[in-house]
């Protein structure tokens, strides 16, 4: 079967056209036909209006227009179009999920922080050899908001999303260039607000492996590898130790947006917000250093995230 998934978040929108066929498991893989992304930047200022802006719904519908064209030319059976934080925020989403309907012929669903997180899982451990008896936390770092799933071979077993993101904690604290030490601090306050939240719920220091997933850490990785150009054939399953991801987060924080736009790993949307991105995951990496009783030591990134869930789930119907 030939599915196409699209996940429309704060900061990106991506397609991912792909075969599902069965695996040796008795379950279901893909292969990709098709995988682009595109930054619309559908979120911008909805942390501060509480609104989609006119441009941000332009840019996104002109991609969806360009989505659903290669979506017919590959004789696709079924579609799935999933939107998060941005949409989830906004008081105009009507605007949005009319818009989608238009194009494709289909409602988006606006799915909930819990399912988001679900979905994120599925997709990052369905390629990766990290489940089997141990507890995987898997970190999906997005421009609205960070979900936090912990799971095992059964499947998940705790959730949480929360709402601070790579383009929501730049609009909010680290607006300059580069961030201050003092919006910097301040930035990074919030984030241990956030992490307590999470900590309350998931047992984050029973972490048996952590998988990071997303633009935002994959460009990180990008950085901590020390890549010269983005290549997700070395980004996918990457075990990097945290010492090194924590020096590749701390550069790319300290740097201005043109030593960042220089980097060749670097995709233009991800200059201006990368910064936050950066300071979240290094907060998230720290805490789970100091806290762990398992003894991590390294995080593992992975290029198969909620995109690949919404595509396994297209395929179940």
């Amino acid at each position: 079967m030939r599915v196409a998934a699209i996940d429309c978040g704060t900061n990106s929108i991506r397609l991912l056209i792909a075969d599902v066929d069965a695996s040796d498991d008795g379950g279901q893989q893909l292969r990709d036909v098709h995988r682009e992304m595109r930054v619309v930047r559908l979120g911008q200022g909805v942390d501060v209006t509480g609104m989609l802006g006119e441009e941000a719904l332009e840019r996104t519908f002109a991609a969806v227009d360009d989505y659903a064209e290669l979506i017919r030319d590959a004789a696709v059976e079924r579609v799935r179009f999933v939107a998060t934080s941005a949409t989830r925020d906004a008081g105009n989403r009507d605007v949005f999920v009319a818009g989608i309907q238009a194009r494709l012929g289909l409602s988006p669903e606006v799915v909930s922080g819990a399912e988001e997180a679900a979905l994120s899982f599925a997709g990052a451990v369905s390629v990766l050899p990290v489940l089997e008896n141990n507890k995987v936390l898997v970190v999906d770092l997005g421009g609205g908001s960070t979900e936090f799933v912990m799971g095992d071979a059964t499947g998940v077993t705790d959730a949480l999303s929360t709402n601070m993101g790579c383009v929501r904690f730049t609009e909010r604290y680290l607006q300059g260039d580069p961030p201050t030490e003092e919006q910097i601090k301040a930035a990074e306050a919030a984030i241990e607000e956030k992490l307590a939240d999470v900590a309350a719920v998931l047992p984050l220091d029973q972490v048996d492996s952590v998988v990071g997933v997303a633009g935002s850490i994959t460009t990180i990785t990008a950085h901590a590898l020390g890549l010269a150009s983005y290549r997700s054939e070395a980004i996918h399953a990457a075990v990097v130790p945290l010492e090194k991801v924590d020096a590749a987060a701390s550069s790319l924080l300290s740097m201005t947006r043109t030593e960042r736009a220089a980097l060749g790993f670097m995709h233009p949307g991800r200059v201006d917000v990368i910064g936050a991105g950066a300071l979240i995951w290094r907060t998230v990496l720290r805490r789970l250093a100091r806290t762990n009783a398992r003894g991590l030591e390294s995080a593992t990134s992975s290029e198969h995230d909620i995109l690949d869930g919404i595509a396994l789930g297209a395929a179940r119907g």
